[in-house]
């Protein structure tokens, strides 16, 4: 397996990196040690496309996130994916916490913010009614938006595929030499030969360029809970509604998502292993009482669901973008937390460049699209819209997810989609099939028999989301 460049990691940078890659007339490959894009930090973070007010100017950070806000809707308009600029307030809740507000409005002016303002306690409850009641006064940051970080990914790599490029499922990297100048990459699915390596690899961006004796990239695995509670609460704000940051990030936030529900997270813990995924009650539970500082009116008992990510701390505390010291055709886009996704096209924007100047400039494609096509979204559609997609297929009348009102039809499409679903996790974050209410406690086997039927294999080997994840038992004789 030969290529020019390959891609380490799925998350939404690698993913929109090899979009951006595949415009070119060369080979490139993303290689993903799961079975699924976007099974990393990009599946469990808060979904906010932040305004750039917070990083510190003249960072990395601060550069890519404001130019990452002016590609976005770019980005989700070629991709068809849903990206709601709702805007985003940061609370004070203290006479003693307005000074911070008024400094993330200096920060956010140098970094080239528009439309920032500091408000008083009035306007702020106008704003959101549902407001704590010992709030002071916010920060109002109007370009600030919500988006699907899996959608903006799954979205980035079908789009990419559809141009060439190569998506290598369950390929993880397990050695790197660079030998005759060209890396050969040792995995899990053999040896991968490539010109050029782009290291996106999150938690484990650190262990990977090791590989190639780059000891420089220092991170610190940070662990956060959140919550996803019930579309009945997804209008108690209209707004993402955050707290003043501590060292630790960003706080604890309460904020719609594009989908009509409410999140409410991070709890924020450093810890050692990167696959850790555990949620903990301790976690949990200083989420609640930080929400309902923030917004009183949040309900537990409106909880879907509970679920933590883990995002790559650099010790630097900034984003580590550029050619390695030890090899300069090895490419870090390492220590991409926040706001790592709101970054994540400039970054893409940014490490094509660097790959164009070490290279000499690659030649583009002549036929390169980079309109990813509408996917169908039966729980939008009128009736007129549903009774003619119907007469076209019927399997778009077949209702699968009834909390969801998801379509056999759609799952069809998202298994035979480029890089498409390969186990139920990625039929959920393709189509919400199992999102709602229920959390496919109704749709689920009926998922796992067109899964099997679609694949050409027995039930008993669909997974939930890959390895041994094995949905149902099969006792042999």
């Amino acid at each position: 397996m030969k290529y020019d460049v390959a891609v380490i990691g799925a998350g939404v940078v690698g993913s929109l990196i090899t979009r951006e890659l595949s415009k070119y007339d060369i080979k490139v490959a993303l290689l993903e040690r799961c079975n699924d894009c976007a099974m990393g930090s990009t599946k469990a973070n808060s979904a906010i496309v932040h305004a750039g007010f917070d990083a510190v100017p003249g960072t990395l950070k601060a550069k890519l996130n404001v130019r990452g806000v002016e590609l976005m809707k770019k980005t989700c308009k070629e991709l068809n994916v849903p990206l709601k600029n709702n805007g985003a307030l940061v609370v004070a809740f203290s006479d003693e916490e307005i000074p911070h507000l008024n400094e993330l409005l200096e920060r956010g002016v140098k970094n080239g913010v528009p439309e920032l303002r500091v408000i008083g306690k009035d306007e702020l409850n106008e704003l959101e009614p549902n407001i704590g009641e010992t709030a002071v006064g916010a920060l109002v940051a109007p370009t600030s938006s919500i988006v699907c970080p899996y959608e903006l990914t799954i979205a980035g790599v079908e789009n990419a595929v559809s141009n060439g490029a190569e998506f290598l499922r369950n390929c993880e990297v397990t050695a790197i030499d660079y030998v005759d100048d060209e890396f050969k990459l040792s995995t899990t699915l053999g040896e991968i030969t490539a010109e050029y390596v782009i290291n996106c690899a999150g938690v484990h961006s650190g262990e990977i360029a090791s590989l190639i004796g780059d000891n420089s990239i220092e991170i610190v695995v940070r662990h956060g809970d959140y919550y996803l509670l019930d579309k009945s609460q997804g209008s108690l704000v209209s707004r993402t509604i955050f707290q003043c940051p501590s060292k630790m990030g960003k706080g604890v936030l309460v904020s719609p998502t594009v989908d009509g529900n409410l999140i409410v997270g991070p709890s924020a813990e450093d810890i050692d292993s990167g696959d850790d995924v555990a949620t903990t009650p301790i976690g949990l539970d200083k989420i609640y009482v930080n929400a309902i500082k923030s917004v009183p009116a949040v309900s537990l008992r409106n909880a879907i669901t509970s679920f933590s990510g883990n995002r790559a701390h650099p010790t630097s505390d900034d984003f580590i973008i550029g050619s390695s010291e030890a090899n300069k055709k090895f490419i870090n886009a390492a220590g991409i937390e926040s706001p790592g996704l709101s970054s994540a096209p400039a970054i893409a924007e940014m490490v094509d460049g660097i790959i164009n100047e070490l290279s000499g400039g690659f030649t583009k494609k002549t036929d390169f699209d980079p309109i990813r096509p509408e996917p169908v979204r039966f729980r939008h559609m009128s009736t007129e819209e549903r009774a003619k997609l119907i007469e076209k297929n019927k399997a778009y009348g077949r209702i699968i997810c009834r909390c969801e009102t998801i379509t056999e039809g759609e799952i069809l499409d998202a298994i035979h989609a480029p890089a498409g679903a390969r186990d139920v996790d990625g039929v959920k974050r393709r189509t919400r099939a199992g999102m709602g209410r229920c959390q496919g406690g109704f749709c689920g086997s009926k998922v796992v028999e067109i899964l099997a039927r679609e694949l050409g294999v027995e039930m008993n080997e669909i997974t939930k989301f890959g390895g041994e994840s094995k949905i149902m038992y099969h006792k042999t004789k």
